[in-house]
């Protein structure tokens, strides 16, 4: 039980410090936490805070709406629940990400044309996801995907629905018939796409997005998703792009084969 609460103990404090708290102040707000209330004596016997110091580490907390104070002699502190902490705490990972994505927003160039001449590699699965979802939610026009059953995750398929859902052409290919049939089911808008005529040895997925943006992966050893490695490349005059869509036979828009 001991060695469970330190455990407990360790890992809030660690997740504190991750929310920019002093180390100071996420010892007292965590001793705060089991002890109920407590005075700066109190706090320091069991947080190893400097009695000095967890006044310093109290007001920190008071400013991020973490403890309250009750104005008595000595002074007596108290922790807000932990709903409450989650709460603030989430609104306060927010406004920093609503602030990170503005800066970046207005970083961001107004020509891609460099990242467009590039041929660039991405690994592990996660990683490749999130670069195709970039890629659906990008799209103008049309999307054409081919993958196996193993490489068409739900992130994927709602990414597709929603794409679909913004008028876009989906076109989707090397799925087994059954999943297929689901995702008609579920999306009656896209098309099929004739396995035979749009696959790529060794390829385990293959993208296109309005005959300008590709990328296609590799399955590299054991199956595992840090073992996936993938290139893309976008503009229309991208080496990697001309040369998917002459290989696999895109030379305009895709029709669908049902």
């Amino acid at each position: 039980m001991t060695t469970h609460r330190s455990d407990q103990h360790s890992t809030a404090i660690e997740q504190l410090e991750a929310f920019r708290l002093s180390t100071y102040a996420a010892r007292t707000f965590v001793a705060l936490s089991s002890l109920g209330s407590g005075t700066a004596k109190e706090v320091s016997q069991v947080a190893d805070v400097p009695r000095t110091r967890v006044y310093d580490a109290v007001e920190e907390l008071r400013d991020r709406g973490l403890v309250d104070v009750q104005q008595s002699s000595p002074q007596r502190f108290i922790a807000v629940s932990a709903e409450t902490t989650r709460r603030k705490l989430d609104q306060d990972l927010q406004q920093r990400l609503t602030k990170l994505t503005t800066a970046l927003d207005q970083l961001e160039a107004v020509d891609n044309g460099t990242e467009q001449r590039g041929i660039w590699t991405v690994s592990g699965r996660e990683t490749i996801v999130d670069r195709l979802l970039t890629f659906f939610g990008e799209a103008d026009s049309e999307i054409v995907y081919v993958a196996d059953d193993g490489f068409c995750s739900e992130r994927l398929i709602e990414g597709l629905s929603a794409a679909v859902d913004r008028g876009i052409s989906v076109s989707v290919g090397g799925l087994s018939a059954e999943t297929m049939d689901r995702l008609q089911a579920e999306m009656p808008a896209i098309d099929r796409i004739d396995p035979a005529a749009r696959a790529i040895p060794m390829v385990s997925r293959f993208l296109l997005v309005d005959g300008s943006r590709t990328l296609l992966s590799v399955q590299v050893g054991n199956p595992t998703p840090d073992a996936e490695t993938a290139i893309w490349g976008a503009g229309e005059a991208n080496d990697l792009v001309v040369i998917l869509k002459s290989i696999c036979g895109f030379t305009g828009s895709i029709d669908g084969s049902q």
